[in-house]
């Protein structure tokens, strides 16, 4: 079965928030001492307030990708961000995939690409738009064509959610959209994120479930039906001081999806 994995940035595997301003150190403060870089590179690497550098990313996205290529399992990975670092962060993968990652020497070895396109997801009262690069699928013409765009996706890329989450009192509402398919047994869609939470008046993916095989109406879904299933709420600080702990994480939903 084919994974595709979205991962959000900000506290999810970035220590770091471009949207509030949140230093490395102010977002994490004690902790951070895990994270400290062993040498400078500056697309992989950021300086804290202290002026040390610090791992930007977490060692433990980039165990991810080893563990999942090492299993023998199919997989893409779509970065899901309201912020404006998306940009930088597929500079940054691209680099440790090339082998600049002082922890991962052997990234290389995984032959994984990274699509340096960033995309753009547009949610409003008159449907869902995806952008990415001259690829266009809307809503309009049904829910599935998204679910399927989403299916076929290779490699590692991202996009950038516009929605306002707040002007929608932070609920699943004006969360950031992922498709379910309970009877394709081919794909499973994973959401990784801080902000998923068994409240739906205040979580961050609004999972949207295909009630029939083939067919393009959906039903948005609670975050507790599909949570350790099709949502991983990241908690940030097991994320840091356990290498595995992603991988562990989807393992569960691997299990729970069954």
């Amino acid at each position: 079965k084919k994974l595709v994995l979205h991962v959000d940035l900000n506290n999810t595997i970035l220590v770091s928030d471009a949207v509030t301003c949140q230093g490395t150190v102010a977002a994490l403060d004690y902790f951070l001492t895990t994270v400290t870089w062993l040498q400078g590179d500056k697309e992989l690497s950021v300086k804290g307030e202290d002026g040390r550098l610090y791992h930007w990313i977490l060692p433990s996205f980039f165990q991810l990708l080893r563990d999942l290529s090492q299993e023998g399992r199919e997989f893409a990975v779509l970065f899901r961000t309201f912020g404006t670092d998306l940009p930088r962060v597929l500079r940054a993968v691209s680099r440790a995939l090339d082998g600049a990652h002082p922890l991962f020497p052997d990234l290389p070895q995984l032959k994984l690409s990274v699509d340096m396109t960033p995309g753009k997801i547009r949610c409003s009262k008159r449907g869902i738009v995806l952008n990415r690069a001259e690829k266009r699928v809307s809503s309009c013409d049904g829910e599935r064509g998204l679910y399927e765009y989403f299916s076929s996706v290779q490699g590692l890329g991202g996009f950038q959610d516009h929605f306002d989450w707040a002007a929608n009192t932070f609920s699943i509402r004006g969360g950031k959209p992922m498709w379910v398919d309970p009877f394709d047994e081919h794909v499973q869609h994973i959401f990784i994120d801080d902000n998923i939470r068994q409240n739906d008046e205040d979580t961050i993916v609004n999972p949207k479930v295909f009630l029939d095989p083939g067919g393009s109406d959906t039903r948005t879904a609670c975050t507790s039906e599909l949570y350790d299933i099709t949502l991983i709420q990241t908690d940030l600080l097991q994320a840091i001081s356990d290498p595995s702990y992603f991988t562990r994480r989807v393992h569960i939903c691997l299990e729970n999806y069954e």
